[in-house]
């Protein structure tokens, strides 16, 4: 495609006078449209200005000169999230990338931006185009460094043809088709299995896949790194090879601070004038008990992931709440206290509980000025509610900040 073509045959016009409407979804901005440009041209240019706007949530203001196809957007990589990959292969020495399955581009714009060398794969021609206009933006901006290349072709093609040693590979697997998101990694478009068979310790390898993927089907000899960005967590991703570190589990909170799981067991503790609520990556890497052991706190309870102690510690890996007052899970009790406290903005969190906090929330009837927050939690002597409140690094009795320190590939 030559570099001054738009993608889905759009003219600059007509997606000048799209962005310009106050709502391109409307009725009325496709009436107007459609008299000017034609009903396709219209609904091009219309659904990418739609797209645009959303795409100011994950991508700001540069959404405005990037291009979207509707489940590219859903799907792409967060532009600093896709630097913390390119970071990984800068580091282990690659200078070219084969991204497949490549998208929109995102994550093979941050490797361009990142001085590397490209070939992005994608079977979708029109994702293809898509891809091949947002990657001319990013060499443009990076003054023409590097050399960036969109092919049209299947995963499958380029595995079989062979990838030329000592480039890096990339890839994000669709996790979802026709009837949703898919959960079975054969399912996977591309299939797991073949982009796992090119680790081979030589080559550097980077796999983005969804944060709930279960432990059991990680390669032990992969790392694995679980990312929250933001405080939330968007992707497990699997590395071999060169600056990896095989078999170690780790939550990685944006943009450098790594806590890495271990073996170690904690104690369950009764509440303490302290509980945590460990990030999400932390959770899903299996590092809530590294993260206990570093703050001196043990366990609400088996398999729950709420800890707890008696001293305050600053960590960028959990919320931490002190603790005002427990009472046993009585919803009969808790409406008399919201009612005496007068409460009437209630938030209610839960782990190990089968209830749904907004029912139990209309429940309890919270009505007043004052403002509270529930913790419900099983433990071994029963289910508890605590009432707590987000605690500041500033109260008395907090300790030092421990695990914050970066830990870079």
């Amino acid at each position: 495609m030559p570099s001054d073509a738009l993608p889905y045959g759009l003219t600059a016009e007509a997606l000048v006078a799209a962005e310009a409407e106050p709502d391109p979804g409307s009725l009325a901005a496709g009436t107007r449209l459609r008299m000017r440009f034609g009903p396709d041209l219209a609904a091009a240019a219309l659904t990418q200005a739609a797209l645009r706007r959303r795409g100011r949530t994950k991508f700001g203001e540069a959404a405005a000169g990037l291009w979207f196809t509707r489940d590219g957007l859903e799907q792409a990589t967060r532009p600093e999230v896709a630097d913390l990959h390119a970071r990984r292969f800068v580091a282990a020495g690659v200078r070219r990338v084969v991204d497949l399955g490549c998208g929109i581009a995102t994550d093979a714009s941050a490797f361009v931006r990142a001085g590397l060398d490209v070939l992005a794969v994608e079977r979708d021609p029109v994702t293809a185009a898509v891809a091949r206009a947002n990657l001319d933006v990013a060499v443009a901006a990076g003054g023409d460094r590097v050399r960036a290349e969109v092919v049209v072709a299947d995963v499958a093609e380029v595995l079989a043809a062979g990838i030329e040693p000592g480039s890096g590979v990339f890839a994000d697997p669709a996790r979802r088709d026709a009837r949703g998101r898919v959960w079975r990694t054969q399912d996977f478009s591309p299939d797991l299995a073949p982009l796992l068979a090119l680790a081979d310790g030589e080559r550097v390898l980077g796999l983005k896949l969804g944060p709930a993927l279960p432990h059991a089907l990680v390669p032990p000899d992969a790392e694995a790194e679980w990312v929250s960005h933001h405080g939330d967590v968007v992707e497990v991703a699997l590395w071999s090879g060169p600056g990896s570190v095989p078999g170690r589990r780790s939550a990685l909170l944006w943009p450098d601070r790594r806590l890495v799981a271990g073996p170690d067991r904690l104690d369950v503790r009764t509440p303490g004038a302290v509980v945590y609520e460990p990030d999400g990556a932390v959770i899903r890497s299996g590092a809530v008990a590294a993260l206990g052991d570093r703050l001196g706190a043990g366990l609400l309870a088996e398999q729950i992931a709420y800890l707890t102690s008696d001293v305050l510690v600053e960590t960028p890996f959990a919320t931490a709440f002190t603790v005002e007052r427990v009472l046993p899970y009585d919803p009969k009790a808790l409406r008399r206290w919201v009612r005496e406290a007068g409460v009437g903005r209630l938030e209610v969190k839960r782990r190990g509980l089968d209830l749904d906090p907004a029912q139990l929330r209309r429940e309890l009837r919270p009505r007043g000025d004052a403002s509270a927050t529930l913790l419900l939690s099983r433990t071994p002597t029963g289910t508890v509610a605590l009432v707590v409140h987000r605690a500041s690094p500033a109260e008395p009795g907090a300790g030092p900040a421990v695990g914050g320190g970066p830990d870079r590939p």
